[in-house]
């Protein structure tokens, strides 16, 4: 399946980079605003054609899917596009800043018979996907904390007086909406929309968060999610039941997940030690195209909207404002 590219930046170079470790993916386009740009993308990753006219690049008979990569405030309008010309698109986390927009191209999905799927690669990831299948009891549920902090090297640059794409709430950037999404998505898939949200959020000068958490009730339990681009914090995230406890190494992408019974001993533990953490996401879009499903059974329109929905109500509540 031949691929076009919507972002030529780090995140885009990990996707090809484990795309060509499946067997039916093949790098081919590249969109960018500049020439000498595209032209540096499709030299750098061996590609066959360049555009700068995004109505152009997605007009391309040329290739089938689309991977979209940019700053999160242009998700929508680019995914809209590569939708109406009957591209299948796999989007970055978050896949939109709003629900609303995320409605409609679920909608133009179904409308115009294509898979749409969020790039929410920590889901996919063996480990995820054997704990939450093999239903692991630990007792009533009574608390989880979910979290990914890491330090920016682009706050270094922000503390300089340098402000860089990461810290422009213009762009649909931020804490929240870059690392916070990473938390908020695995809640969403194992325990579905809390009752209520109350919310709190550090706000650089620029408007956009630096760092924030949340608490999600549920009816029989609460949970915590946080998130940072301003400090590091490398404990596990954890689920708490009255019989046990499960640590989750890494929320973002968990390599390793641990379930304890109540006195500490390990049951059983869940272990992926590939770096190549986003090819499974890239399996399962391939999957859902070749077998002409318009969204995933596990990545789902459904769970990317109420990820959206907790997302713009942390976001509401902690003042981060966005140009819709």
């Amino acid at each position: 399946m031949r691929f076009g590219f919507i972002g030529t930046n780090w995140i885009s170079d990990k996707f090809i980079e484990n795309g060509l470790e499946v067997e039916a993916f093949e790098p081919y386009a590249v969109y960018s605003r500049t020439e000498e740009r595209a032209d540096y993308y499709k030299e750098k990753h061996q590609l066959t054609e360049t555009f700068t006219d995004l109505e152009l690049f997605c007009q391309s008979p040329n290739f089938e899917a689309v991977y979209i990569a940019s700053p999160n405030a242009f998700h929508f309008e680019q995914a809209e596009i590569a939708i109406k010309n009957k591209k299948h698109v796999l989007i970055e986390k978050p896949a939109t800043i709003v629900q609303e927009q995320f409605e409609a191209l679920s909608k133009l999905a179904y409308e115009y018979n294509v898979t749409v799927m969020e790039a929410m690669k920590s889901t996919l990831l063996p480990p995820f996907v054997e704990f939450t299948n093999d239903q692991i009891d630990i007792g009533e549920i009574r608390y989880a904390d979910f979290h990914y902090h890491q330090y920016s090297s682009r706050y270094d640059n922000y503390k300089k007086g340098i402000i860089e794409n990461a810290f422009k709430p213009e762009l649909g950037n931020g804490a929240l909406m870059d690392l916070g999404v990473y938390a908020v998505a695995p809640m969403i898939h194992l325990f579905g929309m809390p009752q209520s949200i109350k919310a709190n959020g550090f706000k650089l000068d620029t408007g956009a968060d630096g760092q924030g958490n949340a608490i999600l009730d549920y009816p029989t339990f609460q949970a915590t999610i946080s998130y940072s681009k301003i400090c590091d914090r490398p404990s596990p995230s954890e689920i708490v039941g009255e019989n046990g406890y499960v640590l989750i190494d890494k929320i973002s992408a968990p390599s390793n997940i641990k379930v304890f019974n109540r006195e500490g001993v390990l049951q059983k533990e869940y272990n992926n030690d590939s770096p190549l953490t986003m090819k499974d996401e890239i399996i399962e879009f391939i999957k859902c195209v070749q077998n002409h499903k318009v969204e995933s059974s596990i990545n789902t329109h459904q769970r990317s909207l109420e990820t959206i929905k907790v997302l713009d109500e942390i976001r509401q509540q902690i003042g981060v404002q966005f140009n819709v």
